[in-house]
């Protein structure tokens, strides 16, 4: 058994309210001690909570959201803030956007998705949208967290992100 740092991973997204709050709890979920999730928005409303649909997603999804709220990447971008080894965006906008230089220097990857709170209909259609957006991401999540150590080192770790990026064409 390895007794290294978990990965510490932060998913970025415009306003910070639904797939980068998907994101980090499903990572947080699944990582089973070798990662450690944050997310932010590159430009988080006043008052910005998550999506509730999001909660919703998650908590049928018997994932843990205690603890989940909207904020500026800013915050990780202070001194006292944790080191982040991978920084992802999992929104077009927020992956166009001059991201804050991040210390150390970490890998990154865009892996892009549909914003499921744009979704128009019925209260079961958009609920609907914030599952399937939970599953997209889970199973790229499944992949980055079965992947072996050797893989996830510094220098292996951008190029192994940014494949995974692409795991959904190979898998289709």
């Amino acid at each position: 058994m390895t007794t290294d740092p978990p990965l510490n991973v932060l998913f970025l997204c415009t306003h910070n309210s639904a797939r980068s709050i998907l994101a980090e709890a499903l990572l947080n979920h699944l990582g089973k001690g070798r990662f450690r999730a944050w997310s932010a928005g590159s430009s988080p409303r006043e008052n910005q909570q998550p999506n509730p649909l999001a909660i919703e997603a998650l908590q049928r999804a018997g994932i843990a959201t205690e603890g989940l709220s909207s904020k500026s990447w800013d915050v990780f971008a202070q001194p006292d803030a944790p080191h982040m080894d991978l920084v992802i965006t999992v929104c077009d906008n927020a992956a166009g956007e001059v991201c804050p230089y991040w210390p150390g220097q970490p890998a990154t990857a865009h892996w892009g998705y549909a914003d499921p709170s744009e979704v128009q209909g019925t209260q079961d259609q958009r609920r609907e949208a914030f599952l399937q957006t939970l599953h997209a991401i889970g199973r790229r999540l499944e992949l980055l967290v079965n992947l072996p150590a050797a893989s996830l080192h510094r220098m292996g770790l951008q190029q192994t992100a940014r494949e995974l990026a692409h795991s959904d064409e190979v898998k289709a």
